[in-house]
This record gives structure tokens, C-alpha cells and sequence, in this order.
């Protein structure tokens, strides 16, 4: 059954559309309809993200196709991503006027 969705081909994250337990199956569907699935590393709340590979710390955080964060530290594939794991980064949108 579906419990997560990924938003963009360009997404490093699905967003859980059910609270997740450690060690629970996150199933979703890729955007060319395949089904993937990967077992959560970590207790994940309702809306909140889990990395679909792993990321290296420096990486950028991508959801909605958009870099969201920065990864502060490698997380695994199936682990939660949150404020324990990476730092926002903001946007110069001024430098892109």
C-alpha cells in the first residue's frame, strides 16, 4: 500500500503520507509509475520526509524539485530527514532580479 510520495524526478526525499515506524516498509511511486519501496531507518511523522538514497553531508536536500537544505551529515537511504540532519538554505532572490 502506498504510505509515501515523491514529488519530482529530481526529489532525494519522499514525503510519508502516514506516521512510519522504524524498520516499516515505505512504499511509493516513482514518476514513471514504478513502485519502489525501501524500509524506514528511523520513526518518520505524518508529512514529514525520509531520504529515497543515501546523502552525503554538503549535499543538497531536493523537494519539489527545489534544494531545500543541505545535508549536515551523511544520511542513509530510509532515515528521516529533519532538522537533526541538515540546515536550511535559503534562496538570494534578490541576485536573481
Amino acid at each position: 500500500m502506498i504510505n509515501a510520495l515523491k514529488i519530482s524526478e529530481k526529489d532525494n526525499v519522499v514525503v510519508v503520507i502516514e506516521n512510519i515506524k522504524k524498520d516499516d516498509i515505505v512504499d511509493y511511486k516513482d514518476l514513471d509509475g514504478t513502485e519502489k519501496t525501501l524500509k524506514a531507518l528511523t520513526d518518520t511523522k505524518i508529512y514529514h520526509k525520509i531520504a529515497d538514497r543515501d546523502i552525503k553531508k554538503g549535499e543538497n536536500i531536493v523537494k519539489y524539485g527545489e534544494h531545500i537544505g543541505i545535508a549536515i551529515k551523511d544520511i542513509k537511504k530510509g532515515e528521516h530527514v529533519h532538522t537533526e540532519n541538515t540546515e536550511g538554505q535559503r534562496e538570494d532572490l534578490k541576485e536573481k532580479e
